[in-house]
């Protein structure tokens, strides 16, 4: 896929997680024990052979610069193309505008390339795939816009994208709403288009005042586009909400989303770290959990992910929980549905529980 040039877009609402985005944007939010929810879109272009990429970037990179840095951990780290950073106008104290304004003040980053199409991908969920096929779909179909979507298998909540499609792919209809329902065909928001088409919409849009490559640029315009829908038949998990992010951790423990997520062909890269291996002392007891590198461990630890450089101590119990970077777990400490964000510490003998479709959030830099 040399003749693309890929775009993550990193703006989006991140309402229903404000938890975890407090100090930093959606695409930088930990997951899995040591990947961040940006490394798979990005590695997903990378092991397409997109080789130039550029960031669209939010009101809080601070964290994403920091873990992307060069890019050399992607393999972009180059001379000519490879990561490139596109900065955007943010206005303190106003509500996002869409990531419109940001492709435009950029357009020259994409008029200058010397590639034929672009791919347009949130940075919001998390799946391994391949583009390849999809460009091969673009091309057989004679599409001028190319929207990737999923078959929905439950109710999922958050602004979403639906869409109706014929038997060969042509996308019939397409709308907006707050709730999806089980069968529905959700985009994933990826677009593939050629270059010429993807000028086109940005200019038109913010020049008629929109904000929203979707909602202001594509839909009003419909019927002047052959739009086809291509359907991802894997894995997918949208961080819409903090019980979306809560869940997509837990099903990370199961066998059959691990092994498809990281153990095919197409690997998920992240910012490599040099750490010690785990310590299981003679006290741990650690069942159906991911444990990352750099962790002591001498309390019970089940059904949770546990991130780099955690100490859990002798009694405590951390149960169906997420524990982030560098906490520390104090004796007889109790965590059940709770998410620690990093440099948490829990007392001794303190219990904190939340529920499956309620997590309990402890936010950074606490002390309980």
């Amino acid at each position: 896929m040399k003749s693309v040039l890929g775009i993550i877009n990193l703006e989006g609402n991140d309402n229903l997680i404000k938890e975890m985005v407090e100090h930093r944007s959606l695409a930088s939010i930990p997951f899995a024990g040591r990947y961040r929810i940006i490394d798979f879109p990005l590695s997903n272009m990378v092991n397409s052979g997109v080789g130039n990429v550029g960031v669209l970037l939010s009101a809080k990179s601070r964290s994403i610069l920091d873990h992307l840095r060069s890019g050399k951990d992607w393999d972009l780290a180059r001379h000519r193309d490879g990561l490139s950073y596109l900065p955007t106008v943010h206005r303190d104290g106003q509500p996002d505008r869409g990531n419109i304004e940001g492709l435009y003040r950029n357009i020259d980053f994409v008029e200058h390339s010397t590639e034929r199409y672009v791919l347009l991908v949130r940075s919001d969920a998390v799946y391994n795939m391949n583009f390849s096929p999809v460009l091969r779909f673009h091309q057989n179909t004679g599409a001028d816009v190319t929207l990737v979507y999923n078959t929905t298998f439950d109710e999922q909540h958050g602004s979403c994208t639906l869409l109706d499609t014929a038997e060969n792919g042509l996308v019939t209809d397409l709308a907006q709403k707050m709730v999806s329902y089980e069968g529905a065909k959700l985009s994933m928001g990826i677009y593939l288009m050629e270059k010429r088409t993807f000028l086109d919409i940005v200019r038109d849009t913010f020049e008629h005042g929109g904000t929203d490559f979707m909602r202001d640029g594509l839909m009003p315009r419909f019927d002047d586009f052959a739009v086809y829908g291509y359907e991802h038949k894997g894995y997918v998990a949208r961080m819409t909400s903090t019980a979306a992010y809560y869940k997509a951790n837990m099903d990370v423990l199961r066998p059959g989303v691990w092994e498809e997520l990281f153990m095919g062909e197409d690997p998920i890269y992240t910012k490599s770290k040099d750490e010690v291996p785990v310590q299981y002392k003679d006290t741990a007891k650690v069942t159906n959990s991911l444990v990352a590198n750099g962790c002591v461990i001498r309390g019970e630890v089940e059904n949770s992910i546990i991130f780099r450089g955690v100490n859990i101590a002798e009694g405590v119990k951390v149960k169906d929980s997420i524990v982030m970077q560098q906490c520390d777990l104090e004796e007889n400490a109790l965590l059940e549905h709770v998410i620690c964000d990093k440099n948490v510490r829990i007392t001794r003998d303190k219990w904190l529980k939340g529920a499956a479709n309620y997590p309990l959030i402890i936010s950074k830099n606490v002390v309980i």
